[in-house]
This record gives structure tokens, C-alpha cells and sequence, in this order.
């Protein structure tokens, strides 16, 4: 199903929204418990971290470092893997979405590509990634980035996003304000619903 003019449309996070757990994480980890020789990679990662930490790298250059393991993987069948464990803790709630939903997310394309098909996403955008190398492309796709991909894939003017549903209040300002109808932030798995100006003119 392809976006068309003046298409109503919800926007949702994906990470600690439709799901209770960051999902890039949580692959990570499964990866170094189910294909234990990626641990050889955790010494360049650890560096990464503390570099971040002290403010002389970015956070996308150390995201950049936490996929190297990919290479040594077989991605598809552990992808599927991965989903076929973690599909039911979706929130049962994103089932009964009404329009058109575009999904945003940090989360690296080759994992939420899977999940997309599962849940019968209309549209997904998300980290983009190399698939053999696993290093990204691009920007994180996070913050004021979710804004700029989105246009990047349509005309402000084609689109009437009604919904917004995130986690994160710091990071999902950018697509908090496009809400033309209602914001929701989730806790614990419930949507809870705001008004923006309310929770940002603070």
C-alpha cells in the first residue's frame, strides 16, 4: 500500500513503543548468547563507548562499531529467529491501528525489515545499514533525523499525519510536533495521551 495526496497517517516509533524493549540492543545480545564467537568483537565496542562517553565520538559512530559482528552471522536466519521469540511481545494495542502507519525508527533496517512484514506495516523507515558489513549509512535515523527522512519519502503537503505515538518526550519532539490530531507517549505499554504545547512550553 503506497501513500497517496493528502493521505491520514499515524506515525509510531518503534523501540519501548510497539514493543516493551529496544530491539537493535536486544539483537545485539541474542547474537553474542547464540553465536558466541561475535564476542570477539566487544573490545572494540567497549572502546566506542568510552569515547562516546567522553564526547569524542558520536553516538552514530559508535552504533557504527556495534554491528561488526555482522559479517559473521547467518543475518536472515537469525533475524527470523530473533522475531519468532520476540513477536508476541508486541503491545496487543498497534493491532488495531485504523490508517495509514508509518513506522520510525533508530533501529537498524535489516532487523525491523522482518518485523515490518510480520505486522503489515504500511511504511517503514529506519537506520539504514550495509547488509554485509552491517555498518550504517547514512545518519541515525533519531532525533530531528526522523523529520528529514520522512520528507525525504514525501511532500510535507501530501501528507495529514493525525497520531504521533513514541516513548521518548527528549527524543521524539521532532515528530511529537507534526501531530495535527493527537500525541501519545507510552508508558509501560499503555498510550497515554498529551498536549504538546503543555509537556514542551515547560
Amino acid at each position: 500500500m503506497k501513500a497517496t495526496y493528502n493521505m491520514q497517517v499515524d506515525i509510531y516509533d518503534f523501540d519501548k513503543t510497539i514493543v516493551p524493549f529496544d530491539s537493535g540492543t536486544l539483537f545485539f545480545v541474542y547474537c553474542m548468547v547464540h553465536y558466541p564467537w561475535c564476542m570477539i568483537i566487544l573490545p572494540i565496542v567497549a572502546i566506542a563507548g568510552l569515547l562516546m562517553g567522553l564526547g569524542i565520538i558520536r553516538f552514530t559512530l559508535f552504533k557504527r562499531t556495534c554491528y561488526l559482528f555482522l559479517p559473521l552471522i547467518p543475518k536472515e536466519k537469525a533475524v527470523k529467529k530473533f522475531w519468532d521469540k520476540y513477536i508476541k511481545k508486541v503491545h496487543p494495542w498497534f493491532y488495531d491501528r485504523k490508517r495509514y502507519s508509518i513506522v520510525i525508527s533508530a533501529s537498524p533496517d535489516f532487523l525491523l525489515g522482518e518485523v515490518a512484514k510480520r505486522l503489515d506495516f504500511d511504511e517503514l523507515i529506519c537506520t539504514r545499514h550495509n547488509p554485509k558489513t552491517g555498518v550504517i549509512i547514512g545518519e541515525n535515523c533519531r532525533g530531528e533525523e526522523k523529520v528529514r527522512r520522512l520528507y525525504e519519502a514525501h511532500k510535507p503537503e501530501d501528507l495529514e499525519i493525525e497520531d504521533v505515538y513514541s516513548d521518548s518526550y527528549r527524543h521524539d519532539k521532532y515528530i511529537f510536533a507534526l501531530a495535527k490530531n493527537q500525541c501519545y507517549h507510552i508508558e509501560r505499554g499503555e498510550k497515554v495521551p498529551f498536549d504538546y504545547e503543555e509537556v514542551y512550553s515547560k
